[in-house]
């Protein structure tokens, strides 16, 4: 007997209408307890309410801790409040591998909307997690997105340049998306971009506005009678922050603020610690030996490695999916396992090796893109 998967019989989904366009009922709802009531025509006159929109009075946008300013209407915005309310964790199901038996399909929108991406950008911990996972589709993979994951992929980087003006910081991650938005504008098939008119109409008023934020951010300098100063650092210090440093550019950058900060990063020590952050010994000790000086120069090293090896990368915080129950989630805020409701013994068998950290590359290799 063959076997009928799900999809084939589905009845489909239901879309809502928000401000931002079209959107599933259930990415909204975000596994809300108590779902919408269906109101007939009738009595949505009553509630003064249409009919295609009453999902949404269930998920009214709300300020959350680390989003203070969430884009008013916008879908993500509403599925970042429903969650913190019902105090559920934001965590996306994925199906790793299609088989006869189980059949799937893993979409970058819905699960950008489930694990609160929105939050992520306002969190210190999470926000070069974002930013890397942004600069993968800018770079890749932007002609495979569909027309919803690029409306989503805006609005991300329209979060990111409101984080950015108002934490005054991580002004060169902004710069360096927006020098690849850029190059995303040129893409075109027969003179007109690729997709839908009206659609990339929309995107243009996107990008103009992100464009706006960035031009208008203004790095406040410090007060003048504001103590300690820069200057007033003992050298000493200021060597502990430049070990601290695992980007090249960072102290190059810092190394054209001042000129203390230049004479410390001239130093071998903050090389040699550089590549042994990066690399592992025996391909340091390989050009070492080559190198054939009684004093390696650690600078050339580096760079000589980095050409070949690439930078290791550093996140504060990561996704991590779950095996038993094949969940994506963040480590700071966990995810209900479905593990938890089982024996003892499977609970006991089920903890090694079940918790897999996943980089923004695996990340975006779960997607059809």
């Amino acid at each position: 007997m063959p076997f009928i998967s799900k999809d084939w019989r589905s009845p489909g989904e239901t879309w809502v209408k928000t401000h931002e366009g079209w959107e599933k009922k259930k990415i909204l709802e975000c596994t809300s307890p108590a779902p919408a009531k269906k109101l007939t025509c009738r009595e949505a006159e009553k509630e003064n309410c249409r009919p295609d929109v009453v999902a949404i009075h269930h998920c009214s946008p709300k300020h959350t801790p680390h989003a203070p300013n969430p884009s008013p209407g916008s879908s993500l915005a509403l599925c970042s409040s429903q969650e913190n309310d019902n105090g559920l964790q934001p965590h996306f199901q994925i199906t790793i591998k299609c088989t006869k038996e189980i059949a799937g399909f893993n979409g970058l929108s819905d699960s950008i909307q489930r694990l609160d991406f929105v939050s992520a950008v306002h969190d210190t911990r999470r926000f070069h997690y974002v930013c890397k996972v942004l600069e993968e589709l800018l770079n890749h993979r932007l002609a495979s997105l569909s027309g919803c994951a690029r409306r989503v992929l805006f609005a991300m980087l329209e979060e990111v340049a409101r984080q950015v003006a108002a934490s005054q910081t991580n002004m060169h991650v902004l710069q360096a998306l927006l020098a690849q938005l850029q190059e995303v504008t040129r893409l075109a098939c027969w003179g007109h971009p690729l997709g839908s008119t009206t659609l990339w109409d929309n995107h243009l008023t996107a990008i103009q506005r992100i464009l706006n934020i960035a031009n208008n951010i203004e790095i406040k300098k410090p007060e003048e009678d504001q103590e300690p100063q820069l200057h007033q650092m003992p050298e000493e210090c200021v060597r502990e922050i430049m070990l601290r440093l695992s980007d090249h550019k960072d102290l190059s950058r810092a190394g054209e603020a001042w000129n203390v900060m230049q004479r410390v990063i001239d130093e071998q020590r903050i090389w040699k610690q550089l590549c042994s952050y990066h690399f592992k010994p025996h391909q340091i000790n390989k050009l070492v030996e080559e190198s054939e000086q009684t004093e390696p120069d650690y600078q050339a090293i580096y760079h000589k490695l980095r050409k070949v090896h690439g930078l290791k990368e550093e996140f504060t915080e990561t996704l991590t999916l779950c095996r038993n129950c094949r969940c994506l989630f963040w480590q700071s805020l966990g995810h209900p396992c479905i593990v938890e409701r089982d024996l003892p013994e499977v609970i006991q068998r089920c903890t090694d090796n079940v918790l897999v950290p996943i980089p923004p590359k695996v990340f975006l290799s779960f997607f059809s893109l």
